[in-house]
C-alpha cells in the first residue's frame, strides 16, 4: 500500500471514525448528565409543595435518576468520550509529524515507523474494547 493511501484509507479514516464516535459519547454523556442535574435540583422545589400530584412527580424524577446514572455508569459514556478523542487525537499528532518530517519521522523508515504506530494505536484501541465487552459479559 503506498503512503498516500495509507494515509487516506487507514489513518484520515479512523481519525473519522474515533472523531464522530467520540463526539457521539459525549453527547450521551453531557445530555443524561444535564437531565440527571436537572431532575435533582427540581426535587426540592416540589418538595416543598407537598400534594400528592407533586409526590407523584418527585418519585418519578427519583426514579429517572437512577435510571440515568445507571446508564451512565453501564455505557461509560464519559470514558469511551475521553478515551476515542484521544485515539484521534494520536492518530492526528503522529499524522502531522510523518507529513513535516519531524522526530521520529525523520529518517530512512519513517513511513514503516508511522504504520506501526498507527496500528499500534488502534490495536490498543481494540484491545481496550474487548476487555471492556469481557467485563460486560463477566458481570
Amino acid at each position: 500500500m503506498e503512503q498516500e493511501e495509507y494515509i487516506k484509507q487507514r489513518i484520515d479514516d479512523q481519525i473519522d471514525w474515533y472523531s464522530k464516535k467520540s463526539n457521539r459519547a459525549q453527547l450521551w454523556f453531557k445530555s443524561l448528565r444535564i437531565f440527571e442535574i436537572s431532575a435533582a435540583a427540581t426535587i426540592p422545589f416540589l418538595a416543598c409543595y407537598a400534594s400528592e400530584t407533586n409526590q407523584i412527580i418527585v418519585a418519578l424524577l427519583g426514579i429517572c435518576i437512577a435510571i440515568v446514572a445507571g446508564i451512565i455508569s453501564i455505557n461509560k459514556f464519559q470514558e469511551i468520550w475521553i478515551q476515542y478523542r484521544t485515539t484521534s487525537e494520536s492518530l492526528k499528532h503522529h499524522k502531522y509529524l510523518y507529513q513535516t518530517e519531524s522526530r521520529p519521522y525523520d529518517g530512512e523508515d519513517s513511513f514503516k515507523m508511522l504504520v506501526a504506530t498507527t496500528e499500534a494505536l488502534i490495536s490498543k484501541e481494540n484491545s481496550n474494547w474487548n476487555i471492556y465487552i469481557k467485563q460486560i459479559k463477566d458481570k
